[in-house]
């Protein structure tokens, strides 16, 4: 088999198992489990701006998926509290805030029409 399409492969598997575990990750799965409704207000709010809010919605996905690697990864260096420790899960934390905040004022903008 080639080289090439042998990591690709792997990269492939590499992340499947990397969805595997954050669809365990509370946080994440709620996100997940909200997208189905947020896809229906946008086909019922019949919103200009579908595309761009569907992937405005991923970010949050993406933010989420980062912040749950930062998180681990201060665990596994220690699980004992350190200022630096709680700085870098807290400024995880509000990159999730800002991709949900960036999202929700997009969605309501464009329910009232402003984009």
């Amino acid at each position: 088999m080639n080289k090439h399409l042998l990591s690709l492969i792997k990269a492939t598997q590499y992340s499947i198992s990397g969805l595997r575990c954050l669809i365990k990750e509370r946080a994440f799965f709620q996100e997940i489990a909200l997208f189905p409704a947020v896809l229906v207000i946008l086909y019922v709010f019949d919103l200009s701006m579908k595309s761009y809010l569907v992937f405005s919605y991923v970010l949050i996905l993406i933010t989420e998926a980062l912040n749950t690697c930062i998180e681990c990864t201060v665990d596994r260096i220690s699980t004992e509290p350190h200022e630096l420790s709680k700085k870098a899960k807290d400024i995880g934390s509000a990159a999730v805030f800002i991709a949900i905040l960036h999202f929700s004022i997009m969605f309501l903008l464009a329910i009232f029409g402003i984009l």
